[in-house]
């Protein structure tokens, strides 16, 4: 998520009066125009967010694991409902929609035993009698700011965790993604009480109003935007954690598997048009693996399904709109194109896979995200130069490592400069119970989900006990 994307995923770039949520693959199918709560609307549900949160914290372990298992069912009983809502409003192909909708509930049912688990430590002290304790305790209100890709795994993540943990949340959703974010609010307001999970849809307006408001601050979305959000949370001492962009790359060595690896690559590279932080935008072939890894490839992402996301066979579906279609074109003009996929015709933002070769060193496409299914092949002479392409770009978000030798890993590989490695699958893919995150530009503060999340949601107090 470069600074010059728009939408990608934030459209925090601008005031909203109303907010127009379109069909990317059909843009006269309008799904909803609401008008824009303004900051005022904001700052008044984090204060009844503040109010709730000593109920919500005090209910006890059960009453929270419950809630949080209710929102589970809730999801799983609207799963496809809500897929087609994710088909319908930001493109994303139907197969890919209801495993995201399934995930979603799977984070909720994770987490909805997260209540139990132990939240502190005790010690003996270092001299004399007593007790030392260490325990962790929710910040307040958590704010929650989520792009339009994921629009209900991301939210999910982001807010089971801090609710498990005794937050409450106010969650402000991309405003392309708005009505899938408000049917989410929905169900989980069916399973919590009031006022402890709240969606206000809206543009930079309501994500500013709730920087400035909550006491600890969640973020996905564009470089540019997660750098300002840094800024000013921290400004206010507000404990904070934003996931950016990525410029992921793919290693492919010569003892790998070449058609599974150049079928893993494709899909990363197209899937869902590549409009994943997680995405494959670089293949870097290590010696012999270049010549049978560029057929291989090429002949993979010619093959990759394209069309109506709806359809259940679209693996490569429409870009959520105008801008990020021509962005993805422009990126591959003027460069060697070694292959395209179908780019169907209609009124959809589509644009065709590409694979390109001999791009020129400092060419956006090997400093910027594109987000976009566009990638570009890349040689290496040996792993090391590999480690070094791979690590030579602003973002260290995800890097994948195809190889038929894992001491290849173990001992030349363990120099890449990413959040996550990934040996022998696509770059793409998420474990919501480990950490998730990357280094330099693609992220900043603690990881996301797993026991990782629920540490962000919390800070370590530190209790002495001794003898009257």
């Amino acid at each position: 998520m470069t600074p010059a994307a728009t939408p990608p995923p934030s459209a925090d770039a601008a005031t909203l009066t109303t907010l127009t949520s379109h069909n990317p693959a059909d843009p006269a199918d309008v799904i909803l125009r609401v008008p824009a709560p303004g900051a005022r609307a904001v700052a008044d549900a984090v204060e009844r967010a503040r109010t709730a949160r000593p109920g919500w914290s005090a209910g006890g372990s059960a009453a929270r694991s419950a809630a949080l298992a209710a929102v589970a069912t809730g999801i799983e009983a609207a799963a496809d409902e809500l897929a087609a809502l994710a088909v319908r409003e930001v493109g994303k192909p139907l197969a890919e929609a209801r495993a995201e909708v399934a995930r979603a509930a799977a984070i909720w049912r994770h987490y909805a035993q997260a209540p139990y688990e132990p939240v502190g430590t005790v010690h003996e002290t270092a001299v004399g009698p007593g007790l030392l304790l260490t325990r962790r305790r929710p910040y307040g209100v958590a704010g929650l700011v989520t792009p339009w890709n994921f629009p209900f795994a991301i939210p999910s993540w982001k807010a089971a965790p801090a609710l498990a943990a005794g937050n409450t949340a106010v969650l402000k959703p991309a405003p392309e993604a708005t009505a899938c974010a408000l049917r989410l609010a929905e169900i989980v307001r069916q399973a919590l009480p009031p006022a402890v999970f709240t969606v206000l849809p809206g543009g930079a307006t309501e994500g500013d109003a709730l920087i400035a408001a909550a006491d600890v601050v969640s973020f996905t979305g564009s470089t540019a935007v997660g750098r300002s959000v840094v800024a000013r949370a921290t400004a206010r001492g507000v404990p904070v954690q934003a996931e950016m962009g990525g410029l992921n790359a793919a290693i492919v060595l010569p003892d790998a598997d070449i058609a599974r690896a150049a079928g893993h690559i494709a899909a990363a590279i197209a899937g869902y048009a590549g409009q994943k932080c997680t995405a494959t935008s670089r293949v870097i072939a290590v010696g012999a693996a270049l010549a049978p890894l560029r057929e291989a490839l090429a002949e993979a992402l010619r093959a990759v399904p394209v069309g109506d996301p709806a359809d259940p066979a679209t693996v490569c579906g429409p870009l959520i709109g105008r801008q990020a279609r021509d962005r993805a074109e422009e990126s591959s003009r003027g460069l060697r194109v070694l292959a395209t996929g179908p780019a169907p015709g209609g009124p959809g933002w589509y644009a065709a896979p590409t694979l390109v070769e001999k791009v020129p060193e400092g060419h956006r496409l090997l400093r910027e995200e594109v987000f976009g299914p566009v990638a570009a092949l890349l040689s290496a002479d040996d792993p090391h130069h590999a480690v070094r392409i791979a690590n030579s770009v602003p973002y260290g978000l995800v890097t994948s490592v195809h190889t038929g030798n894992l001491d290849t890993v173990l001992h030349g590989l363990d120099h890449l400069d990413t959040g996550m490695i990934r040996v022998n699958a696509p770059t793409t893919g998420v474990d919501f119970h480990l950490p998730f995150g990357g280094t330099k530009s693609s992220g900043h503060g603690p990881r996301e989900q797993g026991r990782a999340g629920l540490e962000f949601y919390t800070s370590s107090r530190t209790y002495t006990l001794s003898p009257t």
